[in-house]
């Protein structure tokens, strides 16, 4: 028959073939799923009935004592209840019997001793990239696999030795069962294959490669950054010259037998510093031994200051290198000059930066690298190599760098500060550095040079200012001596006589007086 319905969309009313509820006598959408719209759509009605008939029977039912279903055909009314509160269909939930007793679930028990497996193994006829992404760790693939009870027996003595928090080692112990429980023979896992397993997963990579390391299962087959940089920087170089120069790079990269490597960022400022003078001449020469003299005063001529004393050391590096190689005859660099770098004064800093930036140091541990940088002149390299044992709270010392010093009331009142939340935050680490955070308090590393740069980033007293204004006070307070500071401070000669020079500039410096020429000096009245 023509009945009146909501809009299942809209709820607008419109008219269109309909069947009543006969509970309520509401109207709901024809069709298998159709749902009763007065009765706000809680399902699809059933023996002509909607749901909220039947919940309200089930309600009244429970009270009498029969069934359901016998008093559906008596029922003209529902019992109306709040939205977004317990429904009154709602049984009362039942006592449940506790599983586990009142200390809560049990301690899982730590995996039995193991040891490598030995034994003679099938080898493998060829390398096959495997795909871990398929292995569901909740089924325990494999779980009688000795390779895979070595790697966790071998993963909790780390933890036990490390202070693994328990989310942590639960988390390595879930990655090795992805990685191991299908380990077979000399079987490796590539990082390349346990990168897409693990990452989705948010498990820790690093601890999982260290133990897979211990096990001796694991390979690196990433390509190092420092090999796409220099083909990145060899390009456009004629051939004949870029294979000269990327020896001279390797080698200053990764040492010889008679050299020793040097930093990366030494060997990144070296072939940048270098780089547009080859391309100059890569558009007309084949080779290295095809420069001149005249060609390498020519670039020099366009350099100026410090650009000019760099380049030319760096080009002495190269046509040295390529001489005792013996790919060229004679070195076009010798008998040029580089002349003695001009040093200028150093400067004292502002008390307004110096505020500036204790104010913007607040958790400890920025607090004490800031008072061994401002107090004791520390380089930022050596507060990351500072021991527990370096720190003597007892006799008030401190180690830096082989130099011991007495501690002051301000650096010993901050390391105090920090001992305490280190001791607990981290009370299980075996980390024997001074200084530690989230990340190396499961290991045994240093912390990482942005963690104690990144809080004075953007003052204008950095870590590094601040070190070069105490040596400079030092200078200043005590006099011009660059004995003195070489002694304290443990500072190379040239650098010591740097700050002697500074400091005696400074102290040297004529008062500032009235201009003669001011009309008010000479008596004259206003």
């Amino acid at each position: 028959m023509l009945e009146p319905k909501s809009c299942p969309h809209c709820l607008g009313w419109g008219l269109l073939f309909m069947r009543r509820c006969g509970g309520c006598s509401s109207f709901a959408r024809p069709g298998s799923d159709g749902r009763c719209v007065g009765c706000a759509g809680y399902g699809p009605l059933r023996k002509g009935y909607c749901r909220l008939c039947w919940c309200q029977a089930r309600t009244d039912a429970a009270a009498a004592g029969a069934r359901a279903e016998s008093l559906l055909p008596e029922l003209r009314h529902h019992q109306l209840f709040f939205a977004h509160m317990a429904p009154l269909w709602e049984r009362v939930p039942r006592a449940r019997q506790p599983k586990y007793e009142r200390r809560g679930r049990p301690r899982r028990p730590d995996p039995p001793p193991a040891s490598p497996p030995g034994g003679w193994l099938q080898p493998a006829l060829f390398d096959v990239c495997r795909d871990f992404t398929r292995i569901d760790p909740d089924q325990h693939t494999g779980p009688d696999n000795p390779w895979l009870a070595w790697a966790r027996h071998t993963a909790h003595r780390l933890g036990e030795v490390r202070g693994w928090p328990r989310k942590v080692r639960f988390g390595v112990d879930r990655a090795l069962i992805i990685l191991m429980s299908r380990h077979i023979g000399d079987d490796v896992v590539r990082h390349s294959e346990l990168y897409p397993a693990l990452r989705p997963r948010r498990l820790n990579m690093e601890l999982t490669i260290e133990v897979l390391d211990h096990v001796g299962v694991f390979l690196d087959d990433r390509t190092p950054s420092f090999e796409h940089w220099l083909q990145r920087k060899l390009d456009g170089i004629a051939p004949g010259i870029r294979r000269d120069v990327e020896h001279w790079i390797r080698l200053l990269h990764d040492g010889g037998p008679r050299s020793q490597p040097r930093d990366e960022a030494t060997v990144w400022n070296y072939l940048n510093r270098v780089r547009p003078v080859l391309i100059d001449w890569s558009g007309r020469y084949d080779h290295l031994r095809e420069v001149t003299r005249d060609d390498v005063l020519a670039q020099l001529d366009a350099l100026h200051g410090s650009q000019r004393q760099h380049t030319l050391i760096v080009l002495r590096s190269l046509f040295g290198r390529a001489k005792k190689s013996g790919t060229i005859f004679k070195n076009p660099t010798g008998r040029i000059r580089v002349g003695q770098r001009e040093s200028g004064i150093i400067q004292p800093l502002d008390p307004e930066h110096i505020d500036n930036s204790v104010a913007a140091v607040t958790k400890p541990a920025d607090r004490l690298v800031l008072a061994l940088a401002a107090v004791h002149a520390a380089r930022s390299g050596a507060i990351r190599r500072l021991q527990l044992d370096d720190l003597d709270i007892g006799n008030r010392k401190l180690t830096i760098d082989g130099r011991s010093r007495r501690l002051d009331d301000l650096t010993l009142r901050v390391a105090r500060e920090w001992l305490e939340f280190r001791r607990r935050r981290w009370p299980d680490t075996v980390n024997p550095h001074l200084l530690i955070n989230k990340i190396t308090a499961l290991g045994t590393g240093p912390v990482s040079q942005v963690s104690l740069t990144a809080p004075l980033r953007g003052q204008a007293a950095t870590l590094e200012q601040l070190r070069v204004d105490r040596q400079l006070e030092e200078a200043l307070a005590h006099g011009p001596d660059a004995l003195h500071l070489a002694e304290v401070f443990g500072l190379d000669e040239k650098t010591a006589i740097r700050y002697a020079n500074s400091a005696r500039a400074i102290l040297e410096r004529p008062l500032e007086t009235d201009p003669a020429t001011s009309p008010r000096t000479h008596g004259s009245t206003p």
